[in-house]
């Protein structure tokens, strides 16, 4: 292969990416971006490696999850705190019954750019680009809304730099602290229209927690109680925005995108020889890949000799996104190619992208049993095939949006017009999501026996 470098992705084709009317302004920022400080850094991508490393290895469990694509006019202390908030809650019922680590994963700090399927949208006869994100241009639909500008690379990397302090103050200054944590359970457990169902393994971490304390062990004296470690990730699609945050650590000489700790190549830009795939081969973040129902054997080895020729543990990351309908027929084939080659990888499912569908009101949506259906199925594949099915892929919100149906509290297709405010994609709301977190702890505490 030809030597990498952090450009060498812009002799190759490329999709997905905008067309900038001002080459001259684009490359203005770039320059601008390139000398702006690292929004995480090396260290701490080495350590997600290593955590991600005991998930491939089935030590851990990994976590993922938060909004579809971030908004600047969302931008709120309390929305930050409100998707910590709901990710620590999830990781808490899944550590407990899985017993093992989980590995927290947000889609935070830098989730900006989305793909599409067209390049235009028309709406009442009006035809004009898609939005793509609001680092590259607005959801409006105008015509000046819709120009790709440069200047909102540089917002949304302020943004993700001041989300990234709050949550690193939120992760050590005592916001994560189990036992605070364990009593915003409580709280969903005895509103839940299902309460009974989450009782029993909410009274066994009450249990857990007087224990310890029993023992001695608290938040005053044991760290590990009341600070955490939460990782940012996003779809590494605006490439001048991931090229211009690369940066060459000083102790390795190795390449980090220091955009986030954890990148991945989505559905429609893991062509093996294409720019994307060039990109993210050369730096030493952990990479994530879509593995969709088109997603062929051969493209699947192909890529991951590309993307980890050395076949190191916790480099991959495989996000299965198949369809409740469709991962019975397509994801078989492909866990049990994986296993012939014998690499390391984690096999993550992201219930979400396959199971969209436009409900008779026009609002596109997603249905929770389908997005249950589809985990259940792909736990039950990776025990079939002796593999270890390793992490989950949420986009969620902690706010009480109306955006999936479906779940204990039943919002219904004429309910979703209540509070749907997505400017792409449906997420599942705190309560749909922490339903789902206890679903999936009765599946880790079979899987662990």
């Amino acid at each position: 292969m030809s030597v990498w470098t952090p450009n060498s992705w812009r002799d190759l084709p490329v999709k997905q990416l905008p067309t900038y009317p001002d080459l001259t302004a684009l490359q203005s920022i770039e320059a601008e971006l390139k000398q702006q400080p690292p929004l995480v850094f090396a260290g701490e991508i080495r350590s997600l490696k290593a955590d991600l490393a005991r998930v491939s290895r089935g030590e851990a469990f990994l976590l993922q999850g938060g909004d579809c694509a971030e908004s600047f006019n969302e931008f709120s202390a309390d929305k930050i705190k409100d998707t910590f908030k709901l990710l620590m809650q999830m990781a808490v019922v899944l550590a407990f019954a899985g017993s093992c680590p989980v590995v927290k994963v947000g889609r935070i700090a830098g989730q900006f750019a989305k793909p599409r399927s067209s390049d235009t949208e028309t709406i009442d006869g009006v035809e004009l680009p898609s939005y793509r994100g609001d680092n590259v241009n607005s959801a409006e639909f105008t015509a000046e809304a819709r120009i790709p500008d440069p200047e909102r690379m540089l917002k949304a990397y302020h943004q993700s730099s001041a989300t990234l302090n709050l949550l690193r103050a939120f992760s050590r200054g005592g916001f994560a602290d189990l036992h605070q944590v364990h009593k915003w359970n409580q709280g969903f457990v005895s509103q839940s229209p299902a309460h009974e169902k989450y009782e029993a393994l909410a009274a066994q971490i009450d249990q857990a927690l007087s224990f310890m304390a029993a023992c001695g062990l608290n938040s005053d004296n044991t760290p590990q109680l009341s600070e955490t470690t939460l990782y940012t990730s996003h779809e590494a699609l605006l490439l001048p925005y991931e090229e211009a945050l690369t940066r060459q650590d000083s102790l390795t000489n190795g390449w980090y995108d220091c955009s986030a700790h954890m990148l991945w190549i989505g559905d429609r830009t893991r062509q093996p020889d294409h720019a994307h795939v060039e990109f993210l081969r050369g730096v030493q973040n952990p990479v994530g890949v879509k593995v969709g129902p088109t997603t062929q054997v051969d493209d699947l080895k192909r890529l991951l000799e590309i993307l980890n020729p050395e076949n190191e543990a916790g480099r991959i990351n495989l996000i299965a996104r198949m369809g409740a309908d469709k991962i019975g027929d397509h994801l078989p084939q492909l866990v049990r190619a994986v296993n012939d080659l014998g690499v390391n990888v984690v096999w993550s499912n992201d219930p979400m992208h396959g199971n969209t569908v436009k409900a008779s009101s026009g609002y596109k949506t997603r249905s929770v049993d389908a997005i249950l259906s589809e985990m259940k199925a792909f736990f039950e594949i990776h025990k079939a095939e002796g593999s270890y099915a390793g992490g989950v892929h949420f986009e969620m919100t902690g706010n009480h949006v109306t955006e999936c149906v479906g779940g204990a509290y039943q919002i219904t297709e004429s309910a979703l017009a209540e509070r749907y405010i997505t400017q792409c994609d449906p997420r599942l709301n705190a309560d749909q999501s922490l339903e789902l977190a206890f679903m999936i702890a009765d599946t880790l505490k079979a899987a662990r026996k």
